[in-house]
């Protein structure tokens, strides 16, 4: 009698900035708990995650970002004024230098990454050509980084049309989809009032930090008003931003994943990071770890292994 064959596991990794560290924490545990993806594919910080996991760079890639301070995120942010703030070409050189150098039909796993085309909005899948094009593609949130030029497309991030890409881990023969979604506890924060203060040992200098300086001032609240009896307070413009995306990310995400339902959704609880909290690997990682330990009984549905 043959033996049952393997279904195809899928893993949909979401956008979602600074909380995409999480997506380390849930790949460990699936990882220790038996269940290995056949396929990975991401959209925005997913999409870097996705591709560091399909080339077998993970572990060092976990040691990177614990690592990472407030100071060393400022100075990975090189100005651009064409398309966004920044043009993100220092970074991607280094994650090419250091983990992602190479082609997405060399990786050791099936890798796809989700953009969007500015001009039409239609929905990109990248599933050849060099990584960290891919990457950069799918992680150009419109206002921070540039846009990408690819094929005759401009292109930004994937989370306008595709937040959590289960349809492209579809496409790519997964049978059973775990997606990770980062949104689901955006909501239930609150819009801060005010700006905090970066951390006392990341005071920057030079160029980028006068930069960042500025930005802070221009993203802080304005002079303090007296709002009216049990009217708020206008949040700062940088608070403003992000809690459209935030709703933007929800909504969209829940739209896409009614008509595309995965098997198993993982939701790490980190709704109160900040868009740039980068510099707090070790908690986004634990979390994620978290939300995989709360969702073993459901491998156990799943027929997938389960320690």
């Amino acid at each position: 009698m043959n033996a049952r064959r393997k279904p195809r596991i899928g893993l949909a990794l979401g956008g979602g900035a600074a909380r995409g560290w999480s997506h380390i924490g849930v790949i460990q545990a699936l990882l220790e708990a038996g269940v290995r993806p056949d396929i990975v594919c991401g959209t925005s910080i997913g999409a870097l995650v996705g591709a560091v996991y399909a080339a077998g760079e993970l572990e060092r890639f976990e040691a990177w970002v614990r690592r990472l301070r407030f100071r060393d995120v400022v100075s990975f942010m090189d100005l651009g004024l064409n398309g966004g703030m920044l043009k993100g070409e220092r970074l991607m050189a280094y994650f090419r230098e250091h983990f992602i150098g190479r082609r997405i039909e060399e990786l050791a796993v099936p890798y796809g990454a989700v953009a969007t085309a500015l001009q039409t909005g239609m929905e990109v899948w990248l599933r050849s050509g060099s990584v960290i094009e891919a990457v950069r593609a799918s992680i150009a949130l419109p206002g921070l980084f540039s846009p990408v030029r690819h094929d005759g497309l401009i292109l930004v991030d994937g989370g306008l049309v595709n937040p959590v890409p289960v349809s492209l881990a579809r496409a790519m023969g997964a049978e059973i989809v775990i997606a990770v979604d980062l949104s689901s506890d955006l909501l239930s924060h609150r819009v801060r009032n005010e700006t905090p203060e970066p951390e006392p040992e990341a005071e920057p200098s030079s160029l980028v930090g006068e930069w960042l300086r500025k930005l802070q001032e221009r993203f802080a609240p304005a002079e303090p008003e007296t709002p009216a009896v049990n009217e708020p307070v206008l949040p700062s413009l940088l608070d403003v931003v992000t809690a459209s995306i935030n709703i933007m990310q929800v909504r969209i995400t829940r739209s896409r994943m009614a008509g595309e339902p995965p098997e198993l959704i993982i939701a790490p609880r980190l709704g109160h990071l900040g868009l740039l909290d980068f510099h707090r690997a070790e908690e986004a990682i634990e979390e994620g770890r978290r939300a995989v330990s709360v969702s073993l009984h459901s491998l156990d549905l799943l027929g997938l292994p389960n320690g």
